[in-house]
């Protein structure tokens, strides 16, 4: 699951690591709302990117399930360290010239003074296989483990799972609130579904792209500010 939306995607900010990055209403909305819709799903683990952000998340979920699940924190599916790009606006940074490399050649996008994306794309898929692991000897084949991180981070464990380079993964979308959903067998992994929201029928039908930029860090999706 990527995050709920944030006071910082509802502004155009890019958050990366900063501290303190609050859900807004309609985040903490959608937090509750997939809590809800897994109470029939065996959920056996439950784990969250370190942020403000997913930790809200995660233990607002968790608050809905009809089991407790302990959560675990883990620093392997945590944000991409956007450096320099941190707390600025994405309407600001799309004038930069490394944005044009990172919608057409994000896997030799090095952020200034930050992380790498093909970096965080090999941590955070490294993570997701361990726990893969970790899940099956503890709860057997059909475990099922819930993680709670980010819109590029999601990303690129998706395009991993289906076998496309680095630089195809603009091309996938996920939300705030979104779920999707990863099968791992022993022999490839399975996409059951990806970006899947309640607002998803709306998302369809109007959630139809004004640029054909990626918004890096995800974006604030296609809802409207909740009330």
């Amino acid at each position: 699951m990527r995050h709920g939306r944030t006071t910082a995607n509802a502004a155009g900010v890019l958050a990366g690591r900063l501290p303190n990055i609050h859900l807004d209403d309609a985040g903490i909305a959608q937090a509750v709302t997939v809590g809800r819709s897994l109470r029939s799903v065996p959920v056996t683990h439950l784990v969250a990117s370190p942020l403000t952000r997913t930790v809200e998340t995660a233990k607002l979920l968790a608050a809905e399930l009809d089991r407790p699940v302990p959560l675990t924190k883990d620093k392997g599916v945590v944000e991409c360290d956007y450096g320099d790009w941190s707390g600025k606006k994405l309407k600001r940074l799309s004038k930069e010239p490394l944005w044009s490399i990172v919608q057409s050649h994000p896997s030799s996008v090095t952020f200034p003074n930050g992380e790498s994306m093909s970096g965080a794309q090999q941590r955070a898929v490294s993570s997701i296989r361990r726990w893969v692991q970790v899940a099956g000897k503890e709860s057997g084949p059909n475990a099922i483990v819930v993680v709670v991180s980010h819109a590029d981070v999601i990303k690129s464990i998706i395009a991993d799972a289906l076998g496309l380079h680095l630089d195809l993964f603009q091309r996938i979308v996920v939300d705030p609130g979104s779920v999707s959903a990863i099968d791992y067998t022993p022999s490839r992994p399975f996409l059951r579904f990806s970006n899947l929201t309640e607002e998803l029928a709306v998302s369809a039908a109007m959630g139809i792209s004004t640029t054909s930029d990626a918004p890096v860090g995800g974006g604030a999706g296609s809802i409207k500010k909740r009330k």
